[in-house]
């Protein structure tokens, strides 16, 4: 019996390492292959979708960064230079423009409403 047990975990073994490859093989990978040269004009089509509204990829960044909540000013800074190769000044002053630009406020109500309502407040205890 200890030799049929390990018959059938063989066999168990062979159809997940068989199977990984069959939903690793990317058939739908494949078919986006392809679509590869339509694959990016279809991921931007897809973020028109997603009301970034003609905003770069750099914009869309920086609204994601902002968006996001960190331990304090080091691990933003971090992630600025990091994912955007940009000094957090010149983070602060693109994120800035983009407060005021209606297509960032389609694309992120809710950060963009919070920033500037921020950027309010600091205005008035001036």
């Amino acid at each position: 019996m200890g030799e049929a047990d390990e018959g059938s975990a063989g066999a168990s073994k062979a159809p997940a390492r068989s199977g990984a490859p069959r939903s690793g093989a990317s058939g739908p990978s494949e078919a986006s292959g392809p679509s590869g040269p339509s694959g990016p004009s279809g991921a931007e089509a897809a973020e028109g979708q997603g009301d970034s509204g003609g905003l770069s990829e750099r914009d869309l960044a920086v609204l994601d960064i902002a968006g996001r909540t960190f331990s304090g000013p080091g691990p933003r800074e971090r992630a600025i230079r990091e994912r955007l190769g940009i000094s957090p000044t010149a983070y602060f002053q693109r994120l800035n423009a983009l407060l005021d630009d209606p297509r960032a406020l389609r694309h992120a109500p809710v950060t963009v409403n919070r920033l500037r309502r921020e950027r309010e407040r600091h205005r008035g205890e001036r």
